[in-house]
């Protein structure tokens, strides 16, 4: 390397100080991961320059043997990782060394907790890159030269991962990237040619660049001979020779794991590959590899991750597969290939049908990305079914992770929508716990005789779903409810009709019909309910003609004295929130007072003479109601002054 200028120091993003903060203090458990990260990093980068010269040939400069390199040096106590990749700029090396280019970073780093077991949690659904670098360095050298550029448009990039870090411009004969790092006291483990061969096979041995290392010499081979030499033995010995250049090895295996047979390769490895695509410290829940051929041929190797990344809910986060075209690395996150509520796939999709001159304006024109969209898409939906039948404690989990994402569903994807529904859960009247872990199946399942829908309730939470008064009559004939409580719910329930059969309603919208569940004993006691009630319900309609639509006789209701219903197509209580809290506007409309005839209160009420007192109790009975099925109430002060008022009655 030549003399340093344009010599600069800058100063890290923000983000980046409180995660080299993080790397330096809380990952010890996981150090040797550090390996992964750059051989990962180096490999992509080899990867990319193979794409870029399918255009370009010149950027190879006479040399298109693509590999990483792996040294160390232990009296200097460094390890350095290279390669002969696509490289970086000046530019390059600022953006994406000094900032962290994500979305959502700030959110991420707002969760760390400072216990190092969780906050090794989330930096896994981070994914660390080229910072995990300080976990074992007190000092990082970044030399690099974008394939393609003059020499001497090399960098050199250093930094002790404290705050800032210093840029200058040299000359750098060869293309890619070198890191050089320097270890930490008590790190030299590392800079050892046979641990890091271990973790090269460990954590890399499947990526498709191959890994080298210097050629290690056979043991007993190492020291010369201390037998004196004479006559023209000495006279050859001291003639000067030629020294050879040094024999690299490779270390792995360097075969893309996609291409090898699924009897050929173990749990771990495959476990290990998808780290290498993910950046994620666990394992996967499962792995789908498959080879198809034929008119649309390609191999897919699907991964549904343990745990969901913590920018899952950022829809225009970077997602997608690596797409590789006849075993050329093209797109690193290609999202042509499956829809967003499938966002959270890892994998790696191979295709014969693609063009190589493919860019993503091109892929979107091209029908046969249609073809493995939909054809990739049945098949994460076919491993997720399979994993609910034949490992349903993993399916829980999946589900805890990714649930609410794959209740996108059924609104974005049509065409699947019965295959999405079958892998739904929710929490249930069935059991006393909140988790969600009954399926549509298990509902129909425990159908009563003459039942022919599928009831659900959308509320804010789960004690006030579990508890809301219009599940009184089905507590009473022992009818299961759905109990739904994300906010995607209600939207999500206003894409689906009907399952196997059965159609579904929302047991707060409507008039309530339970089939054949009711008796003609029930009907004629709701007939005449009603028509004693006759007088009431005119007196309700007349006081409350503000704030309702109709009043009516309820046969919901067997505990409480009244409910609030919504009329078949309004906007549910959840759905008004939530666009009421973005700013939305959101159509007006009044919903259905429906009382209970046979309650105490409502009959006190039916025999209040005074029309003003009647009024004020009507208002208190219609808040309570509204408070119960979870609303918020308009002028929550006139409403305690009504009860305090009443209260005070009560007392003298």
């Amino acid at each position: 390397m030549s003399t340093e200028t344009q010599k600069e120091t800058l100063g890290f993003q923000t983000e980046v100080k409180q995660l080299l903060n993080l790397m330096i203090h809380s990952l010890y458990s996981n150090k040797e991961i550090f390996l992964r990260e750059l051989i990962s990093n180096a490999s992509d980068a080899a990867e990319k320059l193979r794409f870029k010269a399918l255009s370009n040939g010149a950027l190879y400069e006479n040399d298109g043997d693509l590999k990483v390199t792996v040294s160390f040096d232990p009296e200097a106590k460094t390890v350095t990782i290279e390669d002969n990749g696509v490289g970086m700029s000046r530019d390059d090396v600022v953006e994406h060394l000094g900032t962290i280019a994500k979305s959502g970073t700030a959110s991420f780093l707002g969760q760390l907790t400072g216990d190092q077991a969780q906050d090794n949690q989330l930096i896994g659904q981070f994914g660390v890159g080229f910072y995990s670098a300080f976990i074992v360095a007190e000092k990082v050298d970044v030399f690099s030269r974008a394939a393609g550029a003059p020499v001497s448009e090399g960098v050199h990039w250093s930094s002790a991962g404290e705050g800032e870090f210093s840029i200058a411009t040299i000359d750098k004969e060869t293309r890619g990237t070198q890191i050089v790092l320097h270890l930490k006291e008590g790190e030299e483990e590392f800079a050892d040619g046979s641990r890091l061969r271990t973790l090269v096979r460990k954590y890399s041995d499947h990526i498709a660049m191959p890994v080298m290392m210097l050629k290690e010499a056979p043991l007993g081979m190492e020291e010369e001979s201390e037998e004196p030499v004479e006559g023209e033995e000495a006279k050859a010995a001291k003639e000067p020779k030629e020294v050879a250049a040094p024999e690299l090895e490779t270390v792995n295996s360097a075969t893309a794991l996609w291409t090898l047979n699924k009897s050929d390769i173990s749990e771990e490895e495959y476990s290990e590959f998808y780290k290498h695509i993910s950046h994620d410290f666990g394992n996967p829940l499962t792995v789908g590899h498959n080879r198809v051929e034929g008119n649309l041929e390609y191999t897919s190797l699907l991964y549904v991750p343990e745990t969901a990344p913590y920018d899952l809910w950022n829809r225009d986060a970077p997602r997608g597969l690596k797409l590789y075209i006849q075993r050329v690395f093209v797109m690193d996150q290609a999202d042509q290939f499956l829809p967003l509520y499938l966002r959270f796939i890892k994998g790696v999709v191979d295709s014969n049908n693609l063009s190589l001159n493919v860019s993503r304006e091109i892929l979107q024109k091209d029908p046969n990305v249609d073809k493995l969209r939909t054809a990739l898409t049945k098949r994460v939906l076919d491993m997720l079914t399979k994993l609910a039948k034949n490992e349903p404690e993993k399916y829980v989990t999946f589900w805890k992770s990714f649930g609410s994402v794959m209740k996108e569903g059924p609104a974005e994807d049509y065409t699947n929508r019965e295959k999405i529904m079958k892998l739904l859960r929710f929490a249930s009247t069935h059991t006393d716990s909140s988790e969600p872990t009954t399926s549509l199946d298990d509902y129909i399942g425990r159908m009563k005789e003459g039942q022919t829908k599928i009831y659900y309730v959308v509320a804010e939470n789960y004690n006030t779903a579990k508890n809301s008064p219009h599940l009184e009559i089905f507590r009473k004939k022992g009818i299961e409810v759905l109990l739904m409580t994300e906010r995607v719910d209600e939207w999500m329930m206003s894409h689906l009709f009907d399952y196997d059969g059965k159609s579904l309603q929302n047991v707060t919208k409507g008039e309530l019909e339970l089939g054949e569940t009711e008796t003609e004993e029930d009907k004629k006691a709701q007939e005449e309910a009603a028509k004693e009630a006759e007088g009431l319900v005119e007196r309700l309609k007349e006081r409350l003609k503000e704030k309702v639509s109709d009043v009516r006789v309820t046969h919901r209701l067997t505990e409480s004295p009244a409910c609030l219903v919504l009329n078949a197509y309004d906007m549910g209580a959840q759905m008004r929130q939530i666009m009421e809290a973005a700013g939305q506007a959101v159509p007006d409309s009044k919903p259905v007072f429906e009382i209970n005839a046979e309650h105490p209160l409502i009959q006190k009420l039916d025999q209040e003479p005074d029309e003003d007192r009647f009024g004020e109790l009507a208002l208190i009975i219609f808040d309570q109601a509204d408070l119960a099925a979870g609303g918020h109430l308009a002028d929550p002060a006139a409403y305690v002054t009504r009860l305090n008022k009443l209260l005070l009655e009560l007392s003298q």
